[in-house]
C-alpha cells in the first residue's frame, strides 16, 4: 500500500491508474476503522482496478460543541487493517493539505432542501461540512466510483444529489449497512456507549424494523407510526430525536400510495447519538 499525503502525490498515482486504463474506487473515511468499512473497501475492489482510501478526521462537520476532540483516532490500526485489504492507495492528509486557508475563508458547498432536514435539523452545520469535504476529496483523487455506507443513508442522498448537481463525473454507490449479530449498526461512536448503554442500543434498529413491518402490511397513518415508534423508544430507555418515513430516493415525505420507503431515525443515549435507517418496499 502506498501512503502519501499530498495533493499532488495522490493525482500523479491516479493519473498513472488512467493511464492503464484502470477503474479507480475511492472509500473516504474518517478512520477507526471497523468491518462496516471494510464491507466498502470489499465492494470497491469488485470494480477490478486501483482502490483508494482517504482518512481524514473533518472538522467542518463538527459543531463547536460535538466530539472533534475525542472523536476516535486509531491511525496504526487503521494502516494495518487497509494493509489487510489489499488497498492500493492511503490518502492521508493534514488539515492544512485539505484547508490550506483555514476552516472560515474554505470556500463551502451547500445542498439546499435535503441537508436541512432530519439530521439538518438538529446538526444544521453537518451536511456543508460533509458536502464540502467530499467535493474536495473527489476533486483531488479524480476516482470512478466512490462508495458510501449506507448505514448515513442521508449522507448517501445528499452527496448523490451534490453529483448531479455538480455534473461530477464520478459513480456514488451504496453499500447496506453492517450490524452486530444483535442488529445494532457498526459505528465509530459505539465506542462511547458503556456496557448497560450497548445492551439497550439495539432497541433502534428492533423499532425501526418494527414500523417497516407496519409499512409492508398496508399502514398507511405515517405520523400515527412514528408517534408510536418514539413512545417504544422512551420505553426501551432511549431518547427519540426523531423517527421519520420518508420516499427511499430522495427523502420527501411520502404520499398514501408510497410503497418505496426509508425509516430514519436518531436517538441519544445517554450522550451518544446513534442514527440508523431501514428501507422498504411494499410493493406486491
Amino acid at each position: 500500500m502506498i501512503v502519501v499525503d499530498s495533493i499532488e502525490g495522490v493525482r500523479q498515482l491516479v493519473r498513472t491508474y488512467r493511464n492503464q486504463d484502470q477503474t479507480v474506487a475511492f472509500v473516504p473515511t474518517m478512520g477507526n476503522l471497523h468491518r462496516g468499512h471494510v464491507a466498502l473497501i470489499k465492494k470497491a475492489k469488485k470494480y477490478n482496478g486501483p482502490v483508494v482510501v482517504s482518512l481524514f478526521v473533518n472538522p467542518l462537520q463538527f459543531a463547536e460543541n460535538e466530539d472533534f476532540s475525542t472523536y476516535p483516532r486509531t491511525l496504526e490500526r487503521d494502516r494495518a487493517v487497509l494493509e489487510e485489504q489489499d488497498v492500493d492507495l492511503l490518502f492521508l492528509p493534514e488539515q492544512r493539505v485539505m484547508y490550506p486557508r483555514g476552516l472560515q475563508h474554505q470556500t463551502k458547498v451547500e445542498v439546499p432542501d435535503l441537508g436541512s432536514i432530519l439530521e439538518g435539523v438538529t446538526r444544521p452545520h453537518f451536511f456543508q461540512g460533509v458536502t464540502t469535504v467530499v467535493n474536495r476529496l473527489f476533486n483531488i483523487v479524480q476516482a470512478d466510483i466512490a462508495i458510501f455506507g449506507k448505514k448515513d443513508y442521508q449522507q448517501w442522498v445528499v452527496i448523490r444529489r451534490m453529483v448531479e448537481d455538480l455534473a461530477m463525473p464520478v459513480e456514488v454507490v451504496g453499500v447496506n449497512t453492517v450490524r452486530e449479530q444483535d442488529g445494532l449498526a457498526l459505528s465509530s461512536r459505539n465506542s462511547y456507549l458503556t456496557a448497560d448503554q450497548r445492551r439497550v442500543a439495539p432497541a433502534l434498529y428492533r423499532t425501526l424494523q418494527g414500523v417497516a413491518d407496519s409499512l409492508r402490511r398496508g399502514e398507511a397513518n405515517y405520523a400515527q407510526l412514528e408517534e408510536h415508534a418514539c413512545a417504544d423508544l422512551s420505553d426501551s430507555g432511549l431518547r427519540p430525536d426523531y423517527i421519520s418515513i420518508r420516499h427511499r430516493r430522495d427523502l420527501m415525505m411520502p404520499d398514501k400510495n408510497e410503497t418505496e420507503y426509508v425509516v430514519l431515525g436518531a436517538v441519544y443515549l445517554g450522550q451518544t447519538r446513534l442514527i440508523d435507517n431501514v428501507e422498504v418496499s411494499s410493493r406486491v
